[in-house]
């Protein structure tokens, strides 16, 4: 008797500032789906330790290591924001184990190219907050949350995720990636877009393009996974 096909493992990486958390609505609807779900939080994104020295080898190594250790395959590596950067990391390095990366609302790195370079807005800001803080982590604040993260939520909500959100090490902004768009080495990948973000560092149909694939468009903002988790787990699945 032939056995069922075990489904695929949705493993969620967080963006900037965020941790797993973020993830969590999503995570339950996947996981009623009956599919395997492992959130992520990355080194130096809670209160367990120091994120000073932190660079982005450290979030990509976490990301290759919960993968080996728990010996998963047919993984659907799933990314948001900033998670772009240790999403297109890990995947170069789990070839053979990694059957889609999924953008959602995130960066599609350039080759050479690190978030502060990428975020021509915000880039030096960036440089500056580093060097200022003898943690060398870049806070964020209340009017980033209900300005480009959530705009036009409730205001008692801006104000709880503004106070979940730890300052982002410092190293993850500033290091760049050696390697191509996982497209340009043969792995399958998609795009799923939010038609209100604001927050991210240029058009979202421009990192999808980077892939060379057209982005599947939903409603809602950058943390639309917090917000409508059931509009971002509808759309993860369409793109299976």
């Amino acid at each position: 008797m032939t056995g069922t096909k075990p489904k695929q493992t949705f493993v969620l990486i967080p963006g900037a500032w965020l941790g797993g958390w973020s993830w969590q609505p999503v995570a339950r609807l996947l996981a009623e789906r009956g599919h395997p779900v492992l959130t992520l939080t990355l080194p130096g994104l809670s209160y367990d330790g120091s994120p000073a020295g932190l660079g982005l080898a450290d979030a990509i190594d976490h990301v290759v290591g919960e993968v080996e250790r728990r010996d998963l395959t047919d993984v659907l590596l799933v990314c948001h924001s900033w998670g772009g950067y240790p999403a297109t990391g890990a995947a170069h390095r789990l070839v053979g184990r990694v059957s889609k990366v999924i953008y959602h609302n995130a960066v599609v790195p350039e080759q050479g190219r690190s978030m502060a370079d990428e975020n021509e807005q915000y880039g030096e800001i960036i440089r500056q907050a580093i060097a200022a803080g003898s943690d060398r982590t870049v806070p964020i604040g209340l009017e980033a949350v209900s300005g480009s993260l959530m705009p036009g939520d409730p205001a008692p909500l801006q104000e709880l995720v503004s106070r979940m959100l730890v300052p982002q090490p410092g190293g993850y902004m500033l290091d760049s990636l050696d390697v191509p768009p996982v497209t340009k080495t043969g792995l399958n990948a998609a795009y799923v877009l939010c038609a209100g973000d604001q927050a991210l560092a240029r058009p979202g149909t421009e990192f999808a393009a980077r892939l060379g694939v057209e982005p599947v468009i939903v409603p809602g903002h950058h943390l639309t996974l917090l917000t409508r988790p059931d509009i971002v787990a509808d759309a993860l699945i369409s793109v299976l």
